[in-house]
C-alpha cells in the first residue's frame, strides 16, 4: 500500500488544505500570520498562485519568474533559491495528495524592530498554501458563459500599485464586485478612468473583432494564462494585439473572455444589457479553451510531481 493511500484511509490531516509557515508544514486552517507584519497591516506583500492540474504543475518556471521579479521590485528578499522553493510548493501538494490544486506562494514585508518605520529592517517572511482546485467560473457556468459588467470604479492607477506585481491591493476589485452584484452581474471588469478596459478581479480580459483578438496592456498583471492564450492564439495564425482596449470596442466585439489561473479560459455571454455575440461561447473562445487545457499534458508546459 503506497504512503499516499494509507494516509487517505488514516484521513489525511492535509486534505482540505496545507501551509508552509516558518520552516514547518500545518493544516491550512491552523496557519496564522503575525498581527504586526506589515503584509497585513499594509498589504506589503507580493504572491503567485500556480495550479496544478492531473497531478503536475501548469507553467511552474513562468510562475516563479514572475514572483522573483515582484521581490526584486518591491526590495524584498526570498529566503530560498528557486530550487528550494519548488521543493518546498511540491512538497505542499504531495503532503496533500491533491491532483487538481490551487497553490499560493507569498512573501510578506514582515515585521520591523520595535519603534522602527523602516522596510528596510523588516525580515521578509514566506509562506507557501494549497488547496483544492479553485474556480472562478464553474465548468458547467463556463458552457452557458459569463455575464460580465463594466464597473465604475477605476482600476487603481498603475503609477501608484504597479499591477505588474502580483498584490493584495483588492479595494477598488470588491467594491467592483459589489457593483456587480448589485446590478444583477456576475463579475466586473474595470477601466483606467479613461474609457479604457483594465482587469478584473482575478482575471485578464479578451475581445475579438474581426477575426483578431484584444487584450490590454496597461493597468494590468501579465498573466501566465494570458501569455499562454497569447501563444496558442498565435499558434492558429490569429492576430492578437496587446494595446488599449475602449470601452466601446468591448461592447462592440464578437466574442469576449476571461483568463485565469482559476479556471483558464472563460467565455463570456452578456456585457451589461447586451448579448455578446448570439449569446452562446464563440468558436474562437471555444477552440482557445480546449487547447488551454489540452496543454495540461503537454510536458512543454507541467512539471510533473512525484506523489512517492
Amino acid at each position: 500500500m503506497s504512503q499516499i493511500e494509507t494516509i487517505t484511509e488514516n484521513h489525511n490531516p492535509f486534505a482540505d488544505g496545507i501551509a508552509y509557515a516558518d520552516g514547518d508544514y500545518m493544516p491550512v486552517a491552523e496557519a496564522r500570520i503575525p498581527i504586526s507584519d506589515w503584509g497585513f497591516l499594509h498589504s506589503d506583500v507580493t504572491y503567485d498562485v500556480v495550479a496544478v492540474w492531473g497531478g503536475g504543475f501548469f507553467r511552474l518556471a513562468d510562475h516563479l519568474d514572475r514572483f522573483f521579479r515582484g521581490i526584486g521590485k518591491l526590495h524584498m528578499q526570498a529566503p530560498f533559491e528557486r530550487d528550494e522553493m519548488a521543493a518546498i510548493l511540491a512538497e505542499c501538494v504531495c503532503r496533500t495528495g491533491l491532483r487538481e490544486a490551487y497553490v499560493r506562494v507569498i512573501l510578506t514585508r514582515g515585521t520591523p524592530p520595535p519603534g522602527s518605520r523602516d522596510p528596510r529592517a523588516c525580515e521578509n517572511r514566506f509562506y507557501a498554501v494549497a488547496i483544492p482546485y479553485v474556480w472562478i467560473a464553474s465548468p458547467e457556468k463556463q458552457e452557458q458563459g459569463l455575464h460580465l459588467t463594466v464597473s465604475s470604479i477605476p482600476r487603481i492607477a498603475p503609477e501608484s500599485v504597479d499591477p505588474t506585481v502580483k498584490n493584495f491591493h483588492w479595494g477598488d476589485m470588491v467594491q467592483g464586485l459589489f457593483e456587480a452584484f448589485e446590478r444583477g452581474r456576475e463579475m466586473p471588469v474595470l477601466t483606467d478612468g479613461k474609457g479604457n478596459i483594465t482587469e478584473g478581479p482575478g482575471f485578464n480580459l479578451f475581445a475579438s473583432s474581426g477575426g483578431r483578438l484584444i487584450t490590454p496592456a496597461n493597468g494590468v498583471l501579465m498573466g501566465i494564462t494570458r501569455m499562454t492564450v497569447i501563444e496558442l492564439a498565435q499558434s492558429l495564425n490569429v492576430r492578437v494585439d496587446v494595446g488599449t482596449l475602449t470601452e466601446h470596442e468591448l461592447r462592440h466585439a464578437d466574442e469576449i473572455f476571461l483568463s485565469s489561473t482559476a479556471g483558464g479560459v472563460m467565455p463570456v455571454t452578456r456585457l451589461d444589457d447586451a448579448l455578446v455575440g448570439d449569446g452562446s461561447p464563440g468558436p474562437l473562445t471555444q477552440r482557445l479553451r480546449q487547447m488551454y487545457w489540452d496543454a495540461h499534458d503537454d510536458d512543454k508546459y507541467v512539471t510533473r510531481i512525484d506523489y512517492g
